[in-house]
């Protein structure tokens, strides 16, 4: 690494950078047991010296944090309640109003009486960014789109103050069983549970105010916690997340009112430091719909990649924010805002061929579908004709049976009083005769 810093003076002669380069990314990858592939990408992001601090700071477990419930308490009475119980914490930072961070506790966090009367959420630092991002408003109508298991839906319901609706949606039906429990727990009111696939979902509902997204990703921002992280993914799975990312992005822009007097925004999100599933994805959204960045209110975090490799975004991507385990002590996070300013979807798009091919009927005259005018004369000139030439005497006969139905209609049978005595038929007699 020193001679990668100072590579003119302190280099080998015959031996080329990318020599170095190798050597370090082999040396690098066996000792915090990354694969190639990841490692790669890693140096891609992050200059050298940071890269190592990136990767140190994998190696230690983020600090656990909770998130204080103010549908049912103070920050101050629940601090003091967990002091008395032997819970060593602080508050979160100056940038969270409701976090707290723990720093050892006597008793497990996750089953003290506070916790189980649903006062505090365990919930890391960083998945608190995106909800204040969002910023929801009372009354307001919210789609939490990926909402497994339920800390960010229950945070917009504790910003709201259970006014509004949430529609509190996951593609699982097995997650959604963490998200009721927590709601309940939490004494969430105004949410409304559903299991939907978030690509479908604007020909479910749509006209929401706001939108939060937190897509499914790579997890490469929290390796501390998920250390398989470091060998079991390569480009498949990077493409496949970011395939799926545009995807829910698209449709849950699609599922915002642009006209809402209060919102009309979109937060989207991701646990990844990956270019692919972050800045290519904001970069695509900008292109396929009617939208545009907004500063997402944080006032910490590094500003996105407006350029990458060979790559470049739209200028914009600066108030996208990222955040980073060696630099900001929660785990790797990226948040972008956008506001929707028309519901109209341009016509630039993937699909844009075959609306254009289902068009093209309407656009043919009708005479080329439909038969002539000249042919439907002659067709009823020839009809009349052939009815005129048709012999009378079956006219006269028609009408003739016609008079005989009136006829018949018209003379009505005797009465039963009126009617002649019929005699018995002589046979009839001679067979009574006989019988005697």
């Amino acid at each position: 690494m020193e001679v990668l810093q100072d590579f003119g003076v302190k280099r080998e002669e015959g031996r080329s950078r990318q020599e170095y380069l190798a050597l370090l990314r082999r040396d690098m990858a066996a000792y915090y047991s990354y694969s190639d592939f990841l490692l790669t990408k890693l140096m891609d992001i992050f200059p050298l010296p940071e890269l190592v601090n990136f990767l140190e700071a994998n190696e230690v477990p983020r600090p656990v944090t909770i998130r204080t419930n103010t549908l049912k308490t103070r920050r101050r009475d629940l601090a003091q309640a967990l002091i008395n119980r032997g819970v060593n914490l602080d508050p979160l930072g100056k940038w969270s109003k409701t976090g707290l961070v723990i720093y050892d506790s006597t008793v497990p966090i996750g089953a003290t009486p506070e916790y189980l009367a649903g006062h505090y959420m365990l919930q890391g630092a960083s998945s608190l960014l995106p909800v204040m991002a969002l910023a929801p408003q009372e009354n307001e109508r919210i789609l939490d789109m990926c909402c497994a298991p339920g800390g960010k839906t229950s945070y917009i319901a504790q910003l709201m103050k259970n006014t509004g609706m949430i529609l509190a949606n996951d593609s699982s039906a097995e997650r959604l069983r963490s998200v009721v429990g927590n709601l309940h727990r939490l004494g969430v009111t105004n949410a409304v549970v559903s299991n939907c696939d978030g690509r479908q979902f604007p020909k479910v509902l749509g006209g929401f105010d706001r939108v939060l997204l937190d897509a499914p990703c790579s997890g490469t921002g929290v390796i501390s916690k998920d250390p398989a992280v470091k060998t079991n993914k390569d480009e498949k799975d990077i493409l496949r997340c970011a395939h799926l990312q545009k995807e829910l992005i698209l449709s849950a822009i699609d599922s915002v009112n642009a006209a809402s007097e209060t919102g009309g925004y979109i937060v989207y999100c991701t646990c990844s430091i990956m270019v692919e599933e972050n800045e290519c994805v904001v970069d695509y959204a900008l292109k396929k719909r009617n939208v545009r960045l907004v500063a997402t209110g944080l006032d910490f975090g590094k500003e996105g990649f407006t350029r990458f490799k060979d790559r470049r975004f739209h200028p914009s991507l600066k108030s996208t924010r990222r955040f980073y385990p060696h630099t900001h002590n929660m785990d790797g996070f990226f948040i972008a805002k956008f506001k929707k300013f028309s519901n109209a979807i341009p016509q630039a798009r993937k699909d844009e061929g075959p609306a254009v091919e289902a068009a093209a009927p309407s656009a043919v005259p009708d005479t080329v579908i439909t038969e002539p005018p000249s042919k439907k004369k002659k067709l009823e000139e020839s009809k009349a004709e052939e009815e005129q030439k048709l012999p009378q005497p079956a006219l006269k006969k028609k009408h003739s049976l016609q008079a005989q139905r009136r006829l018949s209609k018209a003379v009505r049978p005797f009465p039963r009083m009126m009617r002649p005595k019929v005699l018995p038929r002589k046979k009839k007699h001679r067979v009574k005769a006989n019988g005697l």
